[in-house]
């Protein structure tokens, strides 16, 4: 267990204070809820205690700083009359924001390690901290008991509190998860064998569309999915970043078997990217199973060949997979989902979701493989608010890589009103969206949004075995078509100078209830799933159906015409100038469809003593223009954040350029430890805080190091060096082996930096 260094005398008065501060009445509660209904309601009866010595990881999701100011701020943001419009943030202008304070984030480190937990991951962008811990350290932290349940539905025991969380923090977490294992994530495909015996027939007599698809037994290819909703050439997903969300790993032996045995090649090697410690490999032989895992990147990948990059995000909890979608650079700007679960509350990505609109991010979820939603057939992520549901469709095409043909609603489409009595959102309140031929709710969200083909008709490659052709099918293919065709709006977004599309839904609600649907979308109006048929219209089976090509790329991002316009850019963006010194900057101006008026250059946001000017003072077209920089002697030392202005008649565009100035003293810094004397015994670990300070303008990392550690006894610091301008602190971790000597010695720590050494000294006994 990773503990404080013990210490005694003063330290005992203060671990009394510590001790009071953690009893239920300084108690937070957590934001959202844990204890599953069928907990509460005593369906799962219990059958024990979890083991109190099995280690747990959890994942500590703090708050919005202001969740309403951000909720204003998406208003204006997807408001096309506002100046905000798709004027999208990046991660760290949203953690600074609406994101949690370096103070709060701080202060749930510190908690969590006190509370006997070792941090294992998760970022202050992330808005999380992933952690690792036995179940007795979660039932103190959390004044909880960790139980074992019979599930009510299925022929297991799971593990769950027995009431919701509450800390001793001095704010409230939103969500820990990693608590229960009630709802394990499942795939959103469906093997035409399963079908047919759900549905009392032969597989030989399951509807097969797929006689002219360009794969082995006619059946569909990623390719083909393009050729049928795109059918042009010219955008392939240059330039742009797509994510998948994923439970498991991949092989990719079976991605590359895929392209080998279609004759095509992958234009990139996927990224493999493990979000919380979880493994990024997948093999049969293991017990996993990346059929899904595979069909999502093929299908991504043949919609938008040319991507720049393809991530799948690999993890165990919903919240550190999200977290890291929202945070990774680069940053997928479009997303897939095809898993469903059900959270213990169906509001615990809501924030992540917010803040992807936020970022010009979207996100598509699969709404599921089992007809109607109801509360035992799950809907979720599909049904919240925030993201795009994707449905099923049949669709025929005239011939192998040929244009669509015709197309109908998939039998088992999910679709219906949500389970999860999700409010209807805005969008869907606009007149003509819920009528009497759809039978949707005006009050409850309503899915899915959109829909592509999800019938048994796609080639698939996976688990190192034989592939097959023809047997699967889902909305697991739809979504990330959807997301790859979104790729192409971006690409083409990107070529008329504009910014991502970001989420959708506010903007196709709007549009498809005028003449513009026609020429946007296939409106599927025949066929049955549950208990919903496909209308004229949307429809809780298809939404407004499948994308139309160019017509819709064109609603969405304008004509494939560029427009003439430019862009401003800085190199270096970061410039660093000592007091009374000089340095400069070059500006760059990138045109596009043609653009060739002139473009005058101004600065603002410098201090004052600091000058800049330009030179020229305008470019006309493409070109470049040198902002000199010169500051006085007199300006204060720190970072100040200068914005470069281009206009050109009623057209301004900006560019950033990050100054730091720099003391002309040489500077200094302190370090000392906390506690300055401590003990451990054999076999245990723990840690001392060792702190630096600056002063007189000193701007440098400090690297610690430490010397006089006792035989038996390792340490190590975390974070080092402590990164420039040199304030920060470093938790010194000892571990003691377990013949390990005992007795007391003195370890000094050192602190280097800057051309400046300092000491401090820990006294640290071992005991036996």
């Amino acid at each position: 267990m990773i503990r404080r260094l013990g210490f005694s005398s003063l330290a005992t008065a203060a671990i009394l204070a510590a001790a009071s501060m953690t009893g239920l009445s300084q108690a937070q509660s957590v934001l959202t809820h844990h204890v599953r209904e069928a907990v509460l309601n005593g369906q799962a009866p219990p059958v024990g205690r979890l083991n109190s010595e099995k280690i747990m990881q959890l994942d500590l999701v703090l708050p919005l700083r202001d969740r309403q100011g951000l909720r204003w701020f998406l208003e204006d943001l997807y408001n096309p009359a506002s100046p905000s419009y798709r004027q999208f943030l990046t991660p760290a202008e949203f953690t600074a924001r609406f994101g949690p304070t370096q103070k709060d984030y701080d202060t749930v480190l510190r908690w969590a390690r006190a509370n006997g937990f070792t941090v294992v991951g998760g970022t202050r962008d992330g808005m999380d901290v992933q952690v690792r811990g036995p179940v007795s350290a979660i039932e103190s932290a959390f004044h909880l008991n960790m139980r074992v349940y019979r599930h009510p539905t299925e022929n297991r025991n799971f593990y769950a509190p027995d009431r919701e969380p509450v800390t001793s923090l001095p704010f409230a977490l939103w969500h820990v998860s990693g608590l229960d294992n009630f709802s394990i994530p499942h795939p959103m495909f469906v093997k035409k064998s399963d079908y047919a015996r759900a549905h009392g027939m032969r597989p030989e007599d399951v509807a097969k569309h797929a006689t002219t698809g360009s794969g082995p037994d006619a059946s569909f290819l990623g390719s083909d999915m393009r050729a049928a909703y795109y059918g042009g050439t010219a955008l392939t997903g240059s330039g742009q970043n797509l994510g998948l969300l994923e439970y498991e790993g991949t092989d990719l032996a079976d991605f590359n078997t895929y392209y080998k045995n279609v004759g095509q090649t992958a234009g990139i090697t996927p990224v493999l990217l493990s979000t919380d410690g979880t493994s990024t490999s997948c093999t049969e032989s293991s017990g996993c199973d990346d059929t899904e895992q595979t069909l999502d990147m093929t299908q991504a990948l043949g919609m938008a060949p040319g991507l720049a990059s393809m991530t799948e995000y690999i993890g165990s909890t919903d919240t550190a997979i999200i977290s890291a979608m929202t945070t990774h650079s680069p940053l997928p700007t479009t997303i897939g989902c095809s898993w469903g679960w059900t959270p213990a509350d169906a509001s615990t990505l809501d924030p992540y979701f917010e803040k992807m609109a936020s970022q010009g991010q979207n996100f598509f979820a699969a709404s599921g493989d089992d007809s109607t939603w109801s509360s035992r057939n799950e809907a979720w992520p599909a049904d919240d608010a925030n993201i795009v549901s994707v449905g099923g469709t049949d669709l025929t095409t005239s011939g192998a890589a040929g244009p669509w043909a015709s197309e109908t609603a998939w039998s088992d489409s999910g679709g219906g009103i949500s389970p999860d009595d999700i409010p209807i959102p805005s969008w869907q309140q606009i007149s003509g969206v819920i009528n009497s031929s759809n039978k949707g709710s005006t009050t409850l969200r309503n899915g899915p949004d959109v829909s592509a083909n999800a019938n048994f008709t796609f080639y698939v490659c996976a688990d190192q075995t034989t592939c097959t052709a023809n047997e699967y099918g889902g909305t697991s293919f739809a979504t990330p078509m959807w997301a790859g065709y979104i790729a192409l709006v971006n690409q083409q977004l990107a070529e008329n100078g504009k910014s991502t599309i970001g989420f959708i839904n506010p903007t196709i609600y709007e549009q498809n209830v005028t003449s513009d649907y026609a020429t946007d979308f296939h409106d599927i109006t025949s066929g049955t799933s549950g208990s919903y048929s496909a209308v004229v219209g949307y429809d809780l089976v298809t939404g407004w159906g499948s994308p139309n090509g160019q017509g819709l790329i064109n609603a969405l991002a304008g004509s494939s015409t560029t427009q003439p316009g430019f862009s401003l850019s800085a190199s270096p963006g970061s410039v660093s100038i000592a007091q009374g010194g000089s340095g400069s900057s070059t500006i760059t101006s990138t045109v596009t469809g043609g653009f060739d008026s002139a473009v005058s250059l101004t600065a603002s946001g410098q201090p004052s003593g600091v000058t800049v000017g330009f030179s020229p003072t305008s470019i006309t077209g493409a070109g470049t223009s040198t902002m000199s920089i010169t500051v006085a002697s007199t300006v204060t030392a720190g970072t100040y954040a200068i914005t470069v202005t281009g206009t050109s008649g009623s057209t301004t565009h900006t560019t950033s350029v990050s100054l730091t100035v720099t003391s002309t003293s040489s500077g200094n810094f302190t370090i000392s430890v906390s506690p300055s004397s401590g003990y451990l015994f054999r076999g245990q670990s723990g840690y001392a805080v060792v702190t630096t300070s600056v002063s007189g303008g000193f701007d440098a990392p400090i690297t610690l190091s430490a010397s006089g550690i006792p035989s038996g006894v390792t340490g190590s610091f975390s974070p080092n060096p402590v990164a420039a301008p040199g304030s920060g602190t470093s938790d010194f971790t000892l571990t003691v082996s377990r013949n390990a000597p005992t007795g007391t010695s003195v370890i000094t720590i050192t602190g280097t930096g800057g051309g400046v050494t300092h000491t401090t000294t820990l006294t640290f006994t071992v005991y036996r």
